[in-house]
């Protein structure tokens, strides 16, 4: 077991490709020792290959966030193994269906609601002590421009995200004072990776950005020094921008 007292904690759930393999990369590469969460063991152990590579380390969790006893358990580990989180990336998200809202499957909502929305929740609920316990606590959400825009056929995963982007508004008010938690949310437009193309399949791939430059532009809202919260910020050419000011 590498010694990680000195190092900073972080949590990325969907680490097991893009976005969130990216991210995690990125934290690596800055000195974390990521703790990452998917449910492809496969997945998993190619992202921990490329973290050793970088002289990196990490703590692999197969984990499928509908197992909510699952997510408390893991809050337990890590306070018991380093006492603090701090940093908690929610990248992990289902696409569901894409159909009128009367032609979904009651399943398939409440699918897309269980990992989008309530595991968010859980890990909140879960990592919240954790984070609170960090000299600097930084909480990142990833949402989408779908739940401004509710496009039609959109419905299952545009609702969720909405609910998710309130969901960490109300948890940043919570914890902007007497705290050392920052929580935002961001938008990472049309990128490279497999939802995108599951969602667009006539889109060409190569147009796009790809999630290690969505990565790149996450990796400061992680950081000690970022001290802003409750925003819901925008990638846009590689860089972050207000999307829209809260209502």
């Amino acid at each position: 077991m590498s010694d990680t007292s000195s190092q900073r904690i972080a949590l990325v759930t969907g680490a097991s490709r893009g976005i969130g393999a990216e991210i995690a990369v990125k934290l690596a590469a800055s000195g974390a020792h990521v703790v990452a969460v998917a449910r492809t063991v496969g997945g998993l152990e190619e992202l921990d290959d490329r973290i050793r590579e970088l002289g990196g380390s990490a703590t692999l969790v197969p984990l499928d966030l509908q197992d909510y006893e699952a997510i408390d358990r893991l809050g337990a580990a890590l306070y018991e193994r380093y006492g603090r989180l701090d940093v908690l990336v929610g990248n992990a998200g289902v696409l569901g269906p894409l159909a009128p809202l009367g032609h979904v499957d009651p399943k398939q909502w409440d699918n897309v609601m269980a990992v989008n929305v309530t595991a968010n929740w859980r890990l909140i609920r879960s990592m919240d002590p954790l984070l609170r316990r960090s000299p600097a606590g930084r909480a990142v959400f990833l949402s989408s421009g779908a739940a401004a825009k509710a496009p039609a056929y959109w419905g299952p995963y545009s609702v969720s995200k909405g609910a998710l982007e309130v969901l960490v508004r109300t948890y940043a008010e919570e914890t902007r004072t007497n705290t050392n938690v920052r929580a935002n949310l961001v938008n990472p437009g049309a990128t490279r990776t497999r939802m995108r193309k599951q969602a667009m399949p006539g889109e060409d791939p190569e147009t796009l950005p790809t999630a290690e430059t969505v990565a790149e532009a996450v990796l400061p809202l992680c950081m000690p020094d970022f001290d802003e919260t409750g925003l819901l910020l925008d990638v846009r050419h590689g860089e972050l921008r207000q999307f829209r000011a809260p209502a």
